[in-house]
């Protein structure tokens, strides 16, 4: 005679519905797997694209941004040189040329924003700097390296004002925020960078405007890149720094609109 034959009616009963009842077991969630893309962008960026990356990953959370920050012209060279990026922001149009010729870019960049230079001296302007003019004042002036768009944008207003330098008091940043930090800590007496830049540091450095008809319009351009495994999470990010959201946290940045 079985165990359950020995039981009363009641708890054979119960046993038995137990046993027939299916088992089931608290649902454990699956985490979504995420699709990671890959934006190089202008150093300039930096802050405003931090900001839309992350307002980017909350309207789309199957995908992470991941940003590679750099000088316009150096972020070319790694991408020709096959550095993993599906897309590319630049602080020019110039640097598209290059990779629309060797068929690094998918197609002609969308330009997304406007920017343009100011003077930035050490806060409180010891020097007395006043215009563009006044450089020569300064024992050290912080220009962005010739051939990157920063520094191709201050040689064009410095030619403007028809002032001329000497490459003995001039020192190169690498990009557009060592620029600007060679006056921040002290490093140099003055220098031309990105109005968004200046905005940045304006607790640090003192700001001068440069009238327009003597300054530049630096036109940024964002693009995706051929051979990229994302393109379709890419093209949805460009629609963001295109669209109205895009646009409001640029702008809060100081950039301007295309």
């Amino acid at each position: 005679m079985t165990i359950l034959a020995k039981l009363p009616k009641f708890l054979l009963a119960v046993c038995t519905g137990l046993t027939a009842m299916p088992f089931s077991a608290h649902a454990v969630p699956v985490a979504q797997s995420k699709t990671t893309i890959t934006v190089s962008a202008a150093a300039s960026l930096n802050r405003a694209f931090t900001e839309i990356g992350k307002q980017f990953e909350k309207a789309n959370p199957s995908v992470k941004v991941r940003f590679n920050f750099g000088s316009s012209s150096s972020l070319v060279t790694q991408i020709q040189s096959g550095a993993p990026t599906d897309m590319f922001a630049a602080a020019d149009l110039a640097s598209f040329d290059k990779l629309l010729a060797s068929g690094s870019i998918v197609k002609s960049p969308k330009v997304f924003a406007r920017n343009s230079l100011q003077l930035v001296v050490k806060s409180g302007n010891p020097l007395g700097i006043r215009t563009v003019n006044d450089l020569n004042k300064a024992s050290t002036v912080s220009l962005c390296a010739k051939t990157i768009p920063c520094g191709l944008y201050a040689a064009a207003v410095l030619s403007r004002h028809g002032v001329s330098l000497s490459e003995s008091n001039i020192s190169r940043g690498i990009d557009a925020t060592a620029t600007l930090n060679a006056v921040s800590t002290g490093d140099a007496d003055a220098a031309l960078v990105y109005v968004t830049d200046a905005i940045s540091a304006r607790k640090l450095v003192t700001a001068i405007a440069i009238p327009a008809s003597k300054n530049v319009k630096a036109l940024y351009g964002i693009g995706v890149v051929r051979g990229g495994k994302n393109s379709q999470q890419s093209e949805r990010f460009l629609a963001y720094v295109l669209s109205n959201s895009g646009q409001k946290i640029l702008a809060s940045f100081g950039f301007q609109g295309p």
